[in-house]
């Protein structure tokens, strides 16, 4: 068995191949020209693994992105992608050598991170790597779908969850792909979890909707200028049903306007948000809390550490402290000792033989990198050791996000 890197040439095959490892067939475009959701594929970081004939029988590759960090730091990272493995192949190894290698060439373009979205959750913690954000899904029958009267005042005068300056225009997908590329840009700068959406992506339509040229309406929010600030994708299916792709509001306030647009849709049995952040204020703001029917909370952005103290060192911090992190990598058979200090937002650290505060594998350290998982959390759940008492509660402290880590991106 061979792992070789790919290239253009290959595009047709490495898509065949991945396909059949997953039992489908792919699917052709919605329109022409543009190459299904696999479009944006970079064959250059491509890798096949083949037998000795040359026939491929797994996939990996991955995307280029940029993730924006607690603090606002944004870094690039890899968007590890197409992992697939021939039935006929499994259980051999196969998959562990790809993986081991593809860490080897993303550590060799000298970036400190690598995410994913995991078709199975059992898979790639054993690789290094944790989950860090959470997405679910939230359902509102449209018979109790009202919003309650908001007595708060948001920024720039605007009620954070009443009146709104601003206005709400409906647009056709194809009629507007350039302003929700602008939109989407802009939240996700400020939004920590959240990776961005290259040109190319939107060029080629790929991955799903609203990236996707497949048909959707559009709620396009504007503020009191003119100037779009947030959007909902939408579209009303089987049994009346609306079904909101995603949502991407500058602010509360912008959300909560297309909330009450879509909320407020004629001739709609229920309205079904696809993607709600944690703790996220929409079931509050419902005249009626049980409306909301929360559902399908999941796993979303997973983190794996490259280089751990250039990860540490690249996020902001919303405290001071100091703590002594004893990380193991039993998959790269590496272990390290490191002094984490925070002083005025930034860190440094540093390798140190003091005693442990925590000890902790890398995967562990890649679901509370980004602030959605909390370092005491992993310690009840016995994943985490704490060697002196205290210490997994400054580590919550240091390591919450200034807002819940989300990340919207399907890859």
């Amino acid at each position: 068995m061979e792992i070789r890197p790919t290239t253009e040439q290959d595009r047709d095959v490495f898509v065949d191949t991945l396909h059949a490892a997953f039992g489908f067939f792919p699917e052709p475009p919605v329109e022409p020209g543009h190459g299904g959701w696999w479009a944006a594929y970079e064959m250059d970081r491509g890798l096949f693994a083949v037998e000795a004939d040359g026939r491929p029988v797994a996939t990996a590759g991955a995307y280029s992105f940029e993730l924006t960090l607690p603090g606002g730091a944004i870094v690039p990272v890899s968007g590890v992608t197409a992992v697939g493995v021939l039935p006929s192949h499994r259980r051999r190894g196969v998959l562990t050598a790809m993986m081991r290698r593809q860490l080897a060439d993303l550590r060799a373009r000298g970036e400190v991170l690598s995410v994913l979205t995991a078709s199975e959750a059992t898979i790639y913690g054993r690789f290094g790597y944790g989950c860090a954000t959470y997405t679910e899904q939230l359902t509102v029958p449209h018979h109790r779908a009202a919003l309650a009267p908001s007595r708060a005042r948001g920024r720039a005068g605007g009620a954070a969850g009443g009146a709104d300056a601003g206005s709400v225009e409906v647009l056709a997908r194809s009629a507007c792909g350039d302003v929700l590329e602008a939109v989407y840009d802009r939240y996700r700068r400020a939004q920590p979890g959240a990776l961005s959406r290259p040109h190319r992506w939107w060029q080629l339509g790929a991955g799903k909707p609203p990236i996707a040229p497949a048909k959707r309406h559009v709620a396009v929010h504007r503020d009191a200028d003119g100037v779009p600030d947030g959007y909902a994708s939408y579209l009303v299916g089987d049994g009346r049903v609306l079904t909101v792709d995603e949502t991407i509001a500058a602010d509360d306030a912008v959300h909560t306007a297309l909330a009450r647009f879509v909320l407020g849709h004629d001739l709609v049995s229920e309205v079904v948000f696809k993607h709600v952040p944690p703790a996220h204020p929409l079931r509050w703001q419902l005249a009626d809390y049980a409306a909301g029917q929360p559902g399908k909370h999941t796993d979303w952005l997973w983190v794996r550490l490259l280089d751990v103290p250039r990860a540490l060192t690249a996020r902001g911090w919303p405290t001071d402290g100091e703590l002594v992190l004893d990380v193991d990598d039993p998959f790269l058979g590496e272990h390290g000792r490191h002094l984490l200090t925070v002083r005025g937002g930034r860190a440094t650290c540093v390798p140190t033989d003091r005693e442990p505060d925590l000890s902790l594998d890398v995967r562990d350290l890649g679901a509370v990198y980004l602030g959605g998982t909390a370092p005491s959390t992993l310690v009840r759940a016995g994943h985490v050791l704490e060697h002196r008492p205290g210490a997994a509660d400054l580590a919550d402290a240091l390591f919450r996000a200034e807002r819940p880590p989300h990340c919207l991106h399907w890859f």
